[in-house]
């Protein structure tokens, strides 16, 4: 039950739908997870847009994006991966643009190359993921690499990474460097990396 300043402080806040605030997790369910915004009532989200290595527990602050104020049962329709995803949007579109590197995770294997999470999903071809393109991709899910962004589209909200420029420009300093110390007469033994 709220006392009587817990409702006027409340009563002074606003809320907006697609506004993102932060929510203390009051119940998991099975299937949700009830998260107090300060709002009239409590609002709800499935447990598949959290991280599943990361669960949420009760009493944890979670940031979260107001879908709805009110669905038809009178509850607050949150999401907690569009919350994210914008943040991480926003901070992706700030720092990196294109040819700036980022680090991720292989998410999946799709149709023309992989999924990776980078903060947000963006697509790495599979002509960009090594020199000489691996032929099971699913054998690479799950492994956190850098990646450069070849294209980003804001409107799209797409982004496009390559894993082959960041090795060609790797092989290429090595190349340099080499050749920048060599000496006539000095025998020298390629290595398989270059």
């Amino acid at each position: 039950m709220l006392t009587m300043e817990e409702a006027l402080k409340q009563s002074t806040v606003r809320f907006a739908e697609e506004e993102i605030v932060t929510g203390k997790v009051i119940e998991i369910r099975q299937k949700e997870v009830l998260v107090d915004i300060g709002y009239k009532s409590e609002g709800s989200i499935s447990t598949n847009e959290f991280d599943e290595d990361d669960p949420p527990k009760v009493g944890d602050e979670v940031e979260v994006l107001i879908e709805r104020l009110e669905n038809r049962e009178g509850m607050v329709e949150l999401s907690h991966e569009r919350a994210e995803f914008k943040q991480n949007w926003d901070k992706i579109n700030s720092i990196c643009q294109e040819g700036g590197r980022i680090k991720g995770k292989i998410k999946q294997a799709v149709r023309g190359g992989l999924i990776v999470n980078i903060g947000v999903e963006a697509f790495l071809p599979s002509s960009q993921i090594d020199v000489v393109p691996p032929r099971d991709l699913n054998a690479l899910i799950g492994q956190k690499l850098e990646f450069k962004i070849v294209k980003l589209n804001s409107e799209r909200q797409n982004i496009v990474l390559s894993r082959r420029e960041l090795i060609e420009e790797e092989r290429a300093g090595k190349r340099a460097e080499i050749l920048k110390n060599m000496t006539p007469g000095v025998v020298i033994k390629r290595s398989m990396t270059w």
